[in-house]
């Protein structure tokens, strides 16, 4: 059984992969057997249709499935918004067909909600390498101007072409290949927290995940050469990450620190050349920063660590309360971040055995974050030879605003990761000044 299979097997919601070229052929196939007898109404864009739609429309009509119109949006921004969530949900209330999404994460994400909203299940044909969401529970769409995610289940189905995903802008492929090496990173901190028994592994989603994750991101050449088969491997991990946040019911299996830049960011509005940077781009950056946090992590002595002085140092729930709403305050998501900080605080005793274990365990958790974790170096390799982001300017944000984000990315969610150690131990502003401080990375002149 090869790893597709078994993830498979774990899923909630979807239960039929095929990433090969013959993918667009056999979407009909699978169709009839996850909808026999049911109608298909392809929703693409007005690039994505002549891409793969078109193709897969006449694949389902050639096997005999009963179609409607295909519903092609026109717009030309190009962001999942909640007009057209409406747009296609007028379609989808007047007819009983399963929609079949032929696109990339918009299209998706799009398809994914409103097909939810119409209790109704859906498939999805790829067309781009660009990100994990394809296989994930939920869609991020902007609502009220607020980039949300809406509970929604994955596609039913799901089928993508590598050969198609190599014509796409070569900036997706980069950007999806971002998202997935992210994993790296999230992984450690992961680790972090199973270690000091904050929030154990999910042992499927991590090796759903995890194994093989390297193997995939092996030929970062052949992806910025646009080569379908070095593009087909990473496609199948980022599918399967999508299969972990199901099995886990949440994105921790996929992101942590590395994704909290990429959100805040987003729900700042932030753009760059007028347009917003993409996920993936976004995410670039982040682990990046994460990357040269654990490598001076390592250089930290943890079992010589006052416990005792970072404990007395530990500051009180109203303390902590305070603070964040004095940070927060005039944040469109200022309501929000504060029932995370509460919700992620830990009192006294609780800071003193995370520490201690810490203490006590030192050596072996340092090999274990080393040897699961990329170094500053050699994650910069690989992003810079697919073209994504290495320094914070390339997404339009400058150093300075970068290191003032770190308090606030630490608190907009309760998952917990390196930078929560760091502040128990009293240690997150060195680290921090590592970074952007003389000879760091990303040295603020």
């Amino acid at each position: 059984m090869n790893k597709v299979e078994s993830a498979l097997q774990r899923t909630t919601d979807t239960k039929a992969l095929v990433i090969g070229s013959d993918a667009l052929p056999r979407s009909a196939e699978m169709f009839k057997e996850l909808f026999p007898g049911k109608r298909a109404i392809i929703v693409a864009d007005k690039i994505t249709y002549p891409l793969a739609g078109e193709a897969v429309k006449n694949y389902f009509d050639a096997a005999g499935i009963a179609q409607d119109e295909p519903h092609v949006y026109g717009y030309d921004d190009s962001f999942a918004e909640w007009t057209y969530v409406e747009e296609l949900e007028n379609v989808l209330k007047n007819t009983d067909a399963i929609p079949v999404a032929v696109g990339s994460g918009v299209i998706n994400d799009l398809t994914k909600l409103t097909a939810h909203r119409c209790g109704r299940r859906y498939m999805c044909v790829g067309t781009a390498a660009s990100m994990d969401g394809y296989t994930a529970y939920g869609a991020s769409i902007t609502y009220q101007g607020n980039k949300q995610t809406f509970d929604c289940p994955a596609p039913y189905g799901m089928a993508l072409d590598p050969r198609i995903a190599a014509k796409a802008p070569k900036a997706m492929s980069a950007s999806g290949y971002a998202d997935l090496i992210a994993k790296i990173p999230a992984g450690a901190e992961w680790i972090i927290a199973d270690f000091i028994g904050v929030e154990p592994i999910h042992k499927v989603a991590w090796h759903i995940v995890q194994d093989g994750l390297k193997e995939s991101l092996a030929d970062p050449e052949g992806v910025a050469a646009l080569k379908p088969e070095a593009i087909e491997p990473f496609v199948e991990g980022l599918m399967l990450s999508g299969f972990a946040m199901q099995a886990a019911r949440s994105s921790r299996p996929a992101s942590c620190t590395d994704h909290l830049f990429s959100h805040l960011w987003n729900m700042r509005n932030h753009t760059y050349h007028g347009v917003t940077p993409s996920h993936g781009f976004q995410v670039s950056v982040g682990t990046l920063f994460m990357c040269a946090m654990f490598d001076r992590m390592y250089l930290t002595d943890f079992t010589s660590l006052d416990v005792d002085s970072c404990v007395a140092a530990w500051k009180s729930l109203d303390e902590v309360r305070r603070e964040a709403e004095q940070l927060f305050r005039g944040e469109p998501f200022a309501e929000m971040a504060i029932k995370e900080v509460t919700a992620k605080y830990n009192d006294r005793d609780e800071v003193r055995r995370q520490l201690q274990c810490v203490k006590d365990n030192w050596p072996e958790l340092r090999s274990r974050l080393q040897s699961q974790c990329y170094t500053y170096d050699q994650m910069y390799r690989m992003l810079h030879t697919v073209g994504a982001p290495t320094q914070p300017e390339d997404v339009g944000i400058s150093r300075s605003r970068m290191k003032a984000d770190v308090p606030y990315i630490r608190q907009i969610r309760r998952r917990y990761g390196l930078p929560d150690l760091g502040l128990r131990a009293g240690l997150l502003d060195t680290w921090v000044d590592s970074v952007f401080g003389p000879g760091g990375v990303w040295e603020i002149k």
